[in-house]
C-alpha cells in the first residue's frame, strides 16, 4: 500500500475523485471554461503529458496490481463500452459509455459503436443544455447559489491559513487570480483545476467532448437529439455533497500540481481498454482508509452516480420505446450492481455487451 501512495501521492485520491466527478458531471468542465477561460485559447495548445499509474503499479507492486485486477474482474458489467438494449415490441437500441474529455484518443467512436450510431434514428445524451451555452448560462443564473456564494461567505473564509496559501499558490500557477474566484463555489473551481492545462486549453479553443460531437453531428443530419437531465439538476447533485468534501478535494488537488497529468493519463488508458470496472478498485487501493474519506466517497457515489442512474433510466425509457436509439453517457455510469447496465435489466431489457 505504501508503494501505491508513493507512486500517486495521497493527494491523488482526492484528485481522482474529482476526475471521476467530471466524468459524472457531463457539462461542468464546459461551464467553468466558459466562465474563466473564454477568449483565452492558446495559439499552441500545450502538449499533454502523464504516465499510466496502473502500469507503474504493475511493475512496482505486483501484488496490489493483481488484487485490483481481481476486483475489477469481479465487478458486475465492468468490461465493455457498447451495450445492446432489447425489449419485446421495441427495435433494439444501444448504450455507449463515453469519457468527457477532448483527448483525440477518446473522441472517436470504435467501429461497432460507429455503426450503431450511424444507423440510429435518435441520439440520447446526458443533457442537451451543453449544445446551447447561452441558454445554459441563462438557466444557471436563475439559481446563482449553485455556482456562487450569495451571502457573505467567500472561499477564503472556509480555508485555514495553510490551505489558503496552497489554494492561492495553485491558482496563481494556473493563471487564475484568487480574488476573481473568491465568491465561486469550490466544486466549480475544482472542475477546472482537476483538468490538465492542455485539456483546459483545448476546451477553451472550442474542442468538443465526444458526447457533444455526436449530438451536433446528429442535429446537422436532421436526427432528433434527446437529453436525460438538466445542467441545473447535475449541479444540484454536486452541491448536495458536504462543503468540507469539496474544500478538501480542491486543496489536495492543487497540492498535486502537475501530477494531475498522470491521473488523467491513467483514466484515458483504462477507458481505451473498456475497463470501467477498474476505476473503483483503483480508487480503493489508493485510499488511506480514513473514515472521513470513505464517507465522502460513499456520498459522492450515491449522489453523482447511483441516484442519477435511476433518473436516466426513467427518462430514457419513453425514448427507447420508440426504438433504434443510440444513448451516450459517461462510462462510469455503466458498471456495478447499481449501474445503468443492470438498471436497464431491472427495467425489463435484455442487455448484452457488444464487442
Amino acid at each position: 500500500m505504501k508503494r501505491v501512495i508513493a507512486i500517486a501521492d495521497r493527494a491523488a485520491l482526492a484528485s481522482l475523485k474529482l476526475l471521476v466527478a467530471l466524468n459524472a458531471l457531463f457539462f461542468l468542465s464546459f461551464l467553468i471554461v466558459l466562465l474563466l477561460a473564454a477568449g483565452k485559447a492558446h495559439a499552441d495548445v500545450p502538449v499533454c503529458t502523464g504516465a499510466d499509474l496502473l502500469s507503474a503499479l504493475q511493475k512496482d507492486d505486483p501484488a496490489t496490481y493483481a488484487r485490483i485486477e481481481a476486483q475489477a474482474a469481479a465487478t458486475l458489467n465492468g468490461k465493455g463500452l457498447l451495450w445492446k438494449l432489447e425489449k419485446s415490441g421495441e427495435k433494439p437500441s444501444f448504450l455507449f459509455g463515453t469519457m468527457h474529455m477532448t483527448d483525440p484518443r477518446v473522441t472517436a467512436l470504435p467501429p461497432a459503436a460507429k455503426r450503431a450510431y450511424d444507423a440510429a434514428g435518435t441520439i440520447i445524451i446526458e443533457t442537451t443544455d451543453v449544445l446551447d451555452k447561452q441558454k445554459m448560462m441563462e438557466a444557471m443564473l436563475k439559481e446563482p447559489e449553485l455556482m456562487m456564494f450569495t451571502d457573505s461567505t467567500t472561499l477564503s473564509s472556509l480555508l485555514s491559513p495553510e490551505d489558503a496559501a496552497v489554494v492561492n499558490k495553485g491558482l496563481d500557477a494556473r493563471g487564475i487570480p484568487p480574488a476573481s474566484v473568491s465568491k465561486m463555489k469550490p466544486w466549480l473551481l475544482s472542475a477546472m483545476v482537476a483538468l490538465p492545462v492542455c485539456e483546459v486549453a483545448r476546451q477553451a479553443g472550442g474542442a468538443p467532448v465526444l458526447d457533444v460531437k455526436l449530438a451536433e453531428d446528429a442535429k446537422a443530419n436532421g436526427k432528433p437529439v434527446e437529453g436525460l437531465e438538466t445542467a441545473a439538476g447535475q449541479l444540484r447533485a454536486m452541491a448536495s455533497l458536504p462543503i468540507a468534501f469539496h474544500i478538501k478535494g480542491l486543496v489536495e488537488t492543487l497540492k498535486l500540481g502537475d501530477k494531475i497529468n498522470d491521473i488523467n493519463e491513467t483514466m484515458i488508458v483504462l477507458y481505451q481498454r473498456g475497463d470501467t470496472g477498474t476505476f473503483w478498485p483503483l480508487l480503493r487501493s489508493m485510499s488511506p482508509g480514513e473514515e472521513d474519506d470513505a464517507a465522502g466517497y460513499a456520498a459522492f457515489e450515491q449522489a453523482m452516480i447511483t441516484d442519477r442512474n435511476k433518473v436516466m433510466v426513467d427518462h430514457a425509457q419513453p425514448i427507447l420505446a420508440k426504438g433504434n436509439a443510440f444513448m451516450a453517457v459517461g462510462a462510469l455510469h455503466l458498471p456495478g450492481p447499481e449501474g445503468l447496465v443492470e438498471d436497464f435489466r431491472k427495467a425489463g431489457y435484455t442487455v448484452t455487451a457488444v464487442d
